[in-house]
């Protein structure tokens, strides 16, 4: 029998577990705040440790930090994570006001001053496998989408848009939805990305500039947003200024597979031969699974690796 530790949440389950609404884990994914880390195809689940990610992001949102802020500090459980020794019934996440770090009776990893909050990994793992229990008994491990019907929160509205782009057809819709979003919450950035990609496809480069721009205002690292705007940039022969972009990008965002196969197209056109194989090959090792096989993408890589190497 796998443990909560060893199995995969979808979006429903996750909500459930960790009392988020769906459209707003959907969103946070979305602008690469935090989520899923397995992704096949595009189907994506969460592993335990994305919950315990998740869990410290919703508490440090609720005393008002700021994205980039909450991303470093997401960075330290990440880098803390291997070191995790189970069964977790001691182990905790503590956050001091300054750093999030994982304690252990408070003496396995030490935060400096007051905790501000912590919750027990235990605790976490035992929601988890209620959930799991719940979405096994209606044998539904399948992951239901967001239902747009009746959108309320500017969430809901963020997450209809999203079902919309995936109806043929539904553009103008979708751009509606994304619309009503803003207009209940004009912080969400990502509805500004998506509307930018939106008018990007459209044909209006202008526009798609403007919201992308607008996404970055409010918050400068999204990835999405970046690598739309460096798309931008790059057909419209500003070859300097997308590679700076995507650096950014692979630099916050390491896992951006496509951002590091457009950096190495980027930085080949600019002569930087040796930085663009570093990255053809960063992108293929990141295909993981269908890296063993064969697609279009991973086929021009490989050709490209090969013409540099020569």
């Amino acid at each position: 029998m796998t443990t909560a530790i060893e199995r995969e949440y979808s979006f429903a389950t996750a909500s459930r577990i960790l009392d988020v609404p769906e459209a707003k884990l959907r969103y946070w994914s979305q602008s690469g705040f935090v989520g899923p880390s397995l992704r096949q195809g595009a189907r994506q689940a969460y592993t335990f440790e994305d919950l315990v990610r998740v869990r410290a992001a919703k508490e440090l949102v609720d005393r008002g930090l700021q994205p980039a802020a909450i991303r470093k500090a997401l960075g330290q459980i990440r880098a803390a994570w291997p070191t995790v020794d189970r069964p977790l019934a001691k182990l905790r996440v503590a956050w001091d006001g300054a750093a999030l770090a994982l304690v252990e009776d408070g003496l396995t990893f030490e935060v400096t001053g007051q905790r501000r909050f912590d919750f027990g990994l235990s605790d976490l793992a035992e929601r988890a496998t209620q959930c799991l229990a719940l979405a096994d008994a209606r044998s539904g491990t399948q992951d239901a989408p967001a239902d747009p019907a009746q959108p309320r929160t500017a969430y809901e509205w963020f997450a209809a848009g999203l079902a919309k782009e995936a109806e043929p057809g539904q553009e103008a819709e979708a751009e509606r939805c994304y619309r009503q979003a803003l207009a209940s919450d004009s912080g969400l950035a990502a509805a500004h990305t998506n509307l930018g990609r939106l008018y990007h496809e459209r044909g209006d480069v202008g526009a798609a500039r403007a919201e992308l721009e607008a996404a970055l205002a409010l918050d400068p690292e999204q990835p999405e947003a970046r690598y739309n705007l460096a798309t931008i940039l790059y057909r419209q022969g500003e070859i300097e200024e997308a590679a700076s972009e995507l650096r950014r990008v692979v630099q916050q965002s390491p896992w951006f597979a496509d951002a590091h196969f457009n950096l190495a197209t980027a930085l080949e056109r600019l002569g930087g031969k040796r930085q663009a194989v570093l990255h053809l090959d960063r992108y293929i090792d990141l295909q993981g699974e269908e890296a063993q096989g064969s697609s279009p993408w991973l086929d021009e890589a490989r050709a490209r690796l090969r013409r540099l190497d020569s």
